[in-house]
């Protein structure tokens, strides 16, 4: 049986978008070599931006190339250090203004931090903008903990993209689907703890039994991660439903949500996956904001932007160390759950490209030269530690467009770019 790229389970209030499935891929392409199928799969691209900087002593590799060390941060990912590209040396050409760099982290658009600055299309953007309406949504744009003037993500005409901070919000707009009373009402048996797969398990089962093991294999992945998610999303509903504890002492500065700094990465990641499984889209950018965060993880007590000025204060290192730590296994995290994903016969991961870098290289300065950036997955042949010139930085648009070309996109120039990144091909 051959089914269309677009098929959905539908049910009251309810849509599924499901993932690539063999009995989508036409005929003609089944019976072709892998080779020939392989040649145009769907590429996808996430860029994460954590705002307040990396320790370098713990990111930063000495050595070179394949064989790089792992440091204290890339030991975590060292399941994916063949999928992983390190690059130092590298910054934005006249990208300066300290924090305000974060504004122009996916565009390189010179001086943020002047008198009249305006901001050009960003990475996630342009891509979007390039792919065209291929997927329900061009992109999703997130961010955890962002204040309202923050963010990355901008249009052609410079306006700050508005990002999305609820994943329970997206969830519903990439599954739920009706009238206002049937949403509503969908969204109140999610309170109570039904699943949306509820709502579409007789086409579930229709489709089960008119697809191959391997897709019903897939389908099953792919309903449990669905699951996994709602049950994060309500556990945090319940937490909202119970009292608070009457307070024994004055509040400190940041008691918020926005302690739960790790929590609220984890479950946008888990959103992006989705996102990216059910073909909803192709492109999402995930700015994190720190800055006066107080994370609620243990031996943290004093919020990021101060201890980033630790003048190296072993007390404010360490817990700058227990933040970024926690923000690297979530990655981790990330890349397991896509590498779990099999595509046509590959791994999710290796058709997504991750991002994941800071817009200072050394936040205790305000330093916006020798960015830490990480690049994993999507199809490169990854060359371990890319090291470029500390103090005569290589363009980090270099790299942007040899992501855009890897989406399939026929480009030679985005922002400042010189050319495509020296030393990353293709696979």
């Amino acid at each position: 049986m051959s089914l269309p790229r677009r098929t959905f389970l539908r049910g009251a209030g309810v849509v599924f978008s499901l993932p690539m499935l063999d009995a989508m891929v036409p005929a003609f392409r089944r019976n072709a070599s892998a080779a020939e199928v392989s040649l145009n799969p769907p590429r996808r691209m996430i860029a994460i931006q954590t705002n307040m900087g990396i320790l370098s002593q713990h990111f930063f590799p000495t050595a070179t190339g394949a064989d790089f060390e792992l440091t204290a941060y890339l030991e975590i990912l060292k399941d994916f250090k063949s999928k992983m590209t390190v690059l130092s040396g590298v910054s934005h050409p006249d990208v300066d203004g300290a924090h305000e760099a974060e504004r122009s982290f996916l565009s390189a658009a010179p001086h943020p931090g002047g008198a009249g600055f305006k901001n050009s299309i960003s990475l996630d953007q342009f891509a979007a903008e390039q792919l065209g309406p291929i997927t329900r949504f061009p992109s999703f744009v997130l961010d955890v903990n962002a204040e309202s003037t923050q963010g990355m993500a901008f249009s052609r005409s410079g306006v700050k993209v508005p990002a999305e901070k609820s994943p329970a919000t997206l969830y519903a707009k990439m599954f739920l689907q009706g009238n206002s009373s049937e949403v509503e009402a969908r969204i109140a048996d999610l309170g109570r703890g039904r699943s949306s797969l509820d709502f579409v398990s007789d086409d579930a089962r229709r489709l089960a039994k008119s697809v191959g093991a391997a897709d019903q294999s897939r389908l099953d992945q792919y309903y449990s991660a669905v699951r996994d998610l709602e049950r994060q999303l309500e556990l945090g509903q319940e937490w909202e439903r119970k009292p608070k504890p009457t307070p024994s002492a004055p509040a400190p500065t940041d008691l918020t949500e926005n302690k739960k700094l790790i929590d609220k990465i984890r479950l946008m990641l888990d959103v992006a996956r989705l996102g990216f499984e059910s073909d909803s889209t192709r492109v999402v950018s995930l700015f994190v904001n720190t800055f006066s965060v107080v994370a609620d993880l243990p031996g943290v007590k004093d919020e990021t932007h101060s201890i980033t000025h630790h003048g190296g204060r072993k007390e404010a290192i360490d817990q700058l160390v227990i933040i970024e730590t926690a923000q690297f296994k979530v990655l981790a995290e990330f890349l397991t759950s896509l590498n779990a994903i099999q595509e046509g016969g590959e791994p999710l991961l290796d058709r997504t490209m991750v991002l994941y870098g800071a817009p200072m290289g050394n936040a205790a300065s305000h330093d916006n030269k020798n960015l830490p950036m990480l690049l994993l997955g999507g199809g490169f042949k990854h060359a371990g530690h890319l090291a470029f010139d500390n103090k005569k930085n290589y363009p980090l648009p270099n790299l942007y467009l040899s992501m855009l070309q890897r989406m399939g996109l026929p480009i030679d120039k985005f922002a400042t770019s010189t050319g495509t990144m020296r030393g990353l091909d293709f696979v």
